[in-house]
């Protein structure tokens, strides 16, 4: 099947996502063909059977702004073409899905039938499609896409709770890539960063308010009164500086390590003993699941699909958001208890094992199979 897939390229869950199934897909014999204005973070590898075809904006004095969406659904309209694209797949709902179903009115003009199927990740539901601006369009963009998928049982719940939706959605978790994310024997990286065998508490996030990254500082602060600990704070974004700030405010700089962006975000994991995950909305909670896949409890708050990911008082703790004093004391009672600690590992692997990807990428083939079936 050839597959056209328009994402962000970004490092945001969405982008990942799409990447990682792209290249699935395309390990499978499948043709993959990405669209986007940049290339995918995750997209490292070359293959046969994999494109990248980038959108090019043109700029004119009378745009005060570029008008990407037109240029996108311009771009797919060459690709589907070009390239006998079977169906298209876009993640976000606008504007990748209005820009499709654009694309597709135009190739139906020219008979060429294209199958649209929309994957919602979460704040183009939960933040930009309840703008009133957007929120028409985003409607009809679900509603007239050929399938629509969500990432979580709480993401369709919303969507259904705030829009007006006359259609099915598929509920499709994410995935994880067990390739890739595993444990691996790192010791002498987790001796040079804990030489005196503290326990190593770990975030990663793109650093913006609704990751609540101060609170993983605040829990860290409270970890370390009782428990020696180092804290790995890996990404970068909005709120870096003001987080650099708040470290100073705790006291806690000699003991927190800021990495930035990482590619190898699994040899970092492989040394964790704690992954912190306090945001205040999360549609999915793919970092999670990253680290439960690495053998690394969770403590994190109960937003959005992360109580689909991290299951309480097994694979580690969930607490309300903002409950920094619950969600350190759940840190602290599971770090200083060495056989409990040892079994959340264990059931953390068990439970990442439901998200794997070889199952989840059957689940989109079967989409895409009853799509192109129904032209």
């Amino acid at each position: 099947m050839r597959v056209g897939i328009v994402c962000y390229p970004t490092f945001g869950g969405s982008g990942v996502l799409a990447t990682e199934l792209g290249k699935a897909l395309a390990n499978k014999g499948h043709e993959v063909h990405f669209i986007s204005y940049n290339q995918p973070a995750r997209l490292d590898f070359f293959s046969e059977n994999v494109f990248y075809h980038e959108v090019n904006i043109a700029k004119y004095p009378l745009f005060e702004y570029a008008p990407y969406e037109t240029a996108l659904a311009g771009k797919m309209v060459d690709i589907v073409q070009s390239a006998h694209l079977d169906v298209l797949h876009v993640h976000y709902a606008i504007p990748h899905a209005s820009a499709a179903l654009l694309a597709k009115q135009i190739l139906a003009q020219k008979g060429i039938h294209i199958p649209v199927v929309t994957t919602l990740h979460g704040t183009d539901i939960t933040l930009v499609g309840r703008e009133v601006t957007y929120e028409h369009v985003v409607s009809w963009s679900i509603n007239q896409s050929d399938a629509v998928t969500a990432v979580s049982n709480k993401l369709k719940e919303e969507t259904l709770q705030h829009f007006q939706i006359e259609r099915d959605i598929d509920v499709i978790p994410n995935f994880i890539d067990f390739n890739r994310f595993n444990k691996k024997p790192r010791e002498h990286f987790k001796q040079m960063i804990a030489p005196n065998g503290e326990k190593i508490i770990i975030h990663t996030s793109n650093f913006r308010k609704v990751k609540r990254v101060e609170d993983v500082v605040a829990i860290f602060s409270k970890i370390i009164r009782e428990i020696p600990a180092k804290l790995l704070l890996i990404g970068d974004g909005p709120e870096r500086s003001h987080i650099e700030k708040v470290c100073r405010e705790h006291n806690t700089c000699d003991w927190v390590t800021f990495l930035g962006k990482q590619e190898a975000i699994e040899e970092i994991l492989s040394i964790g003993d704690l992954f912190v995950l306090p945001s205040e909305s999360e549609s999915f909670g793919l970092a999670a699941l990253e680290a439960m896949a690495c053998e690394v409890p969770v403590i994190s708050s109960n937003a959005g699909g992360i109580p689909e990911v991290n299951i309480h008082g097994v694979t580690g703790f969930l607490s309300d958001v903002g409950d920094v004093d619950s969600m350190a004391q759940h840190a602290i009672t599971l770090l200083k208890d060495a056989e409990m600690l040892k079994s959340f590992r264990k059931n953390a692997l068990v439970q990442a094992h439901n998200f794997d990807l070889k199952s989840i990428l059957l689940q989109y083939e079967d989409i895409y199979q009853r799509v192109v079936a129904a032209q």
